[in-house]
């Protein structure tokens, strides 16, 4: 694994080189999480173009890019007929579980499903999906993380990548949050800086050595 500093300094003139180490790991980007989708996020869609630039950059310089998804059976806790807060949403294989239109998924991409058993669920990229074993054995140090929703699954997979030991740096405008109760979006923001991470735009990123 290599060498990386645990300190988060601010990007030089406001940009943030990519370097050899570094991931992208995009969070639940599918069409259930898209607005008139089973669990609508607004302005959710808003994400693809944002993230789809990201990809490009990554691929550019030769970089690991991990999607996670949702891959519930149809029977899930998580949802309300079992006693759970959510409707249906993201059940394997159905047209809601796919990512969204447009996302523009690379070949070799690495997919993570995650709460695939019905007696389960995982808000993060990280729980039971060995996603943390697999990133190290990339040789990655450094994760950028963005997708749906920032104050659920990326809130969740920010806090797992900081407590696996990696540096993360979150993706402002690559995220979109639910807001159940207003701000929360803002206080995800605020307990991801908190928790060590550092926010950045993507239009900050540059190219670097792989």
């Amino acid at each position: 694994m290599p060498q990386h500093s645990r300190t988060r300094p601010e990007p030089e003139g406001g940009r943030l080189a990519l370097r050899g180490g570094d991931a992208l790991v995009v969070v639940d980007v599918q069409r259930d999480f898209l607005p008139g989708g089973a669990l609508g996020v607004p302005d959710g869609d808003a994400v693809v173009p944002v993230l789809n630039r990201c990809m490009e950059l990554f691929l550019r310089v030769n970089l690991p890019i991990v999607l996670s998804r949702d891959w519930h059976p149809a029977d899930h806790c998580s949802f309300r007929a079992q006693g759970g807060p959510w409707p249906p949403h993201c059940i394997a294989a159905s047209p809601g579980a796919a990512f969204a239109p447009g996302l523009a998924v690379p070949e070799h991409a690495h997919i993570v499903s995650k709460a695939t058993t019905a007696v389960a669920d995982a808000y993060s990229a990280f729980q039971r999906t060995g996603l943390g074993e697999r990133l190290r054995s990339l040789g990655c140090g450094r994760l950028f993380i963005g997708g749906l929703a920032t104050d659920y699954c990326v809130l969740a997979t920010v806090r797992d990548a900081i407590g696996e030991g990696f540096d993360v740096v979150v993706l402002r405008d690559a995220m979109r949050a639910v807001n159940v109760h207003p701000g929360d979006g803002a206080r995800a923001e605020h307990d991801m800086t908190e928790a060590g991470a550092q926010l950045v735009t993507s239009k900050q990123l540059v190219g670097g050595g792989a």
